[in-house]
């Protein structure tokens, strides 16, 4: 992604050309980051166009020392959670599970894992309740610590924590139940 000072300062400047091509260059960044806590697409342009203004309304907040990308990441995710607590979507209370264990079938399920392209996990973790996949994807893949989700979300390290876990045991029980299928399937050809 090229956004360089000039375009920032236009569009700080409230030029629609240049707001115009900054949300074509970051469109495909943004939209990722959208899909991920979105249930649909009309949901994910939604989350965009409210989290790309938020960006043109704190571009004056930038700090150049910091690469941009990852600037509008943050905004655009901090974007999506307030409208998560807009909707009140958060309003789940759920005490930590400590212990976690791990079998022969898990480990199993976590070499099935290995081998699933990441579109098949994408839509797996798409099947998960809209609490858990949002902490699961920033904990997994934005790389917040538990300390950041409960802090964005309003919720306990802990709640966060078993989030995460339960995330997983839902997503070993998808790929569990699609191993188990395709191994059915191969030994009735």
């Amino acid at each position: 992604m090229d956004i360089g000072l000039e375009l920032i300062t236009a569009c700080i400047n409230k030029e629609r050309k240049a707001q115009y091509e900054l949300y074509k260059r970051s469109y495909s960044l943004l939209m990722s980051v959208c899909r991920r806590y979105a249930n649909d697409l009309y949901e994910a342009d939604d989350l965009l166009n409210i989290g790309f203004l938020k960006i043109l309304n704190n571009l004056d907040k930038y700090q150049p020392k910091i690469p941009f990308e990852r600037w509008i990441r943050k905004v655009m995710i901090n974007a999506i959670i307030d409208e998560f607590r807009k909707t009140k979507m958060l309003a789940q209370t759920i005490s930590y599970v400590e212990e976690y264990h791990d079998s022969v079938v898990e480990q199993v399920i976590n070499n099935a894992l290995k081998k699933l392209n990441v579109e098949e996990l994408y839509n797996y973790v798409k099947r998960l309740p809209k609490m858990s996949q949002s902490v699961f994807n920033l904990f997994a893949i934005d790389g917040y610590s538990h300390k950041e989700i409960g802090e964005m979300l309003k919720i306990s390290e802990g709640t966060s924590k078993w989030h995460v876990n339960f995330a997983r045991e839902k997503l070993k029980g998808m790929i569990a139940m699609n191993v188990h299928e395709s191994f059915k399937n191969t030994n009735h050809e």
